[in-house]
């Protein structure tokens, strides 16, 4: 049973930075894409960043770039989303997912086939 289990969500001031993680089992990767989406209330899931875990090849939003550093530690079957420079605009609940690589439109969440429970992040201004 494939689980994903985030985590490092909280409250930081606008500018400050919060790093997240997401813990994989039970499965291998190597044919997976990792993305991090979030959702802000009223608003429809969005991707943040993604990495391919067989190459590490990476994808962020605009939005992000520059801000956000996706990456992934084989040992740990763990993805981490660096988040610096948090601006209010980033306050969302933030999930982590797992997709075949060749499952679809790779920045649409219906590719996605397993999905953490989210943590919140709150960024003040």
């Amino acid at each position: 049973q494939v689980q994903l289990v985030e985590s490092g969500g909280g409250l930081v001031q606008a500018g400050g930075s919060l790093r997240l993680s997401c813990a994989a089992s039970g499965r291998t990767f190597n044919n997976y894409i990792m993305g991090w989406f979030r959702q802000a209330p009223g608003k429809e899931r969005e991707l943040v960043a993604r990495i391919r875990w067989s190459t590490g090849s990476t994808y962020y939003a605009d939005s992000v770039k520059g801000r956000f550093t996706i990456s992934r530690d084989y040992a740990k079957d763990t993805v981490y989303l660096q988040m610096n420079s948090l601006k209010p605009d980033d306050t969302a609940v933030y999930y982590c997912a797992a997709g075949m690589a060749d499952g679809g439109p790779l920045s649409t969440s219906g590719t996605y086939n397993y999905w953490g429970q989210g943590t919140q992040v709150t960024v003040s201004s």
